[in-house]
């Protein structure tokens, strides 16, 4: 069967919607097995996010929770809508970005022609936190570098981690924004990702999926 154009089947639970103008990946995650009983949640929210909403629907979904890795805008200019279309569905992110959802200027949305805003946080999250999201646990790992409240969220079973912008596919997220640090970055990739085991595969904020012996062995930014 062929795959809609508009997602890529990255494990059977998990649809990467690729959206926006910055091509931020967007993940709707579902329990595994054949029998989701209608239950999602959904990571980031980009531009254009009517087509994962749309296809959230269509499916017959429900979110549990709406989860951030963190709040750049591109992250985060979709939320709005999502938290309309599913107001019941909590939103989460890390502690320390608790107050960029509602202010442009950290968000870095104030320096662009569209200041954009989100509603607040229903739940705020810490480093190890146990996430219990549609019957399945994952661990939040605080990945701060490429913003202070940067987090990954890792699924030991699934042998998954949905890494936001930490790192990439033979890259690293950006480290010259208001609030970032390379040293910060490079100490959460080999500290958390690094330590996880190899066949974890690596699903980015932006690009294709990787793995964690792959990019402890290839990347050239932050070598194992």
């Amino acid at each position: 069967m062929t795959e809609p154009a508009h997602s890529r089947r990255v494990s059977p639970q998990i649809e990467a919607f690729c959206l926006g103008p910055y091509q931020t990946n967007c993940y709707v995650v579902r329990p595994s097995g054949d029998d989701d009983g209608g239950r999602c949640w959904i990571a980031d929210f980009s531009f254009d996010i009517g087509t994962l909403l749309g296809f959230v629907t269509a499916s017959g979904l429900t979110p549990e929770a709406l989860v951030l890795t963190h709040a750049h805008v591109d992250h985060i200019a979709g939320l709005a809508e999502a938290k309309r279309r599913f107001p019941e569905a909590p939103i989460l992110i890390h502690t320390a970005e608790k107050e960029w959802l509602t202010d442009a200027n950290l968000n870095l949305s104030g320096f662009s022609p569209t200041a954009v805003t989100a509603p607040p946080a229903d739940r705020l999250l810490e480093d190890g936190d146990e996430l219990e999201l549609c019957g399945e646990t994952w661990r939040v790992l605080h990945t701060p570098g490429h913003s202070p409240g940067s987090v990954s969220l890792y699924n030991k079973a699934a042998n998954v981690c949905i890494c936001g912008d930490a790192v990439f596919k033979g890259s690293i997220g950006r480290t010259d924004f208001p609030g970032c640090s390379f040293a910060d970055l490079e100490n959460s990739i080999r500290t958390k990702l690094y330590a996880l085991p190899d066949e974890t595969v690596l699903l980015p904020g932006h690009g294709p999926a990787t793995t964690v012996g792959d990019e402890r062995r290839t990347n050239p930014f932050v070598s194992g």
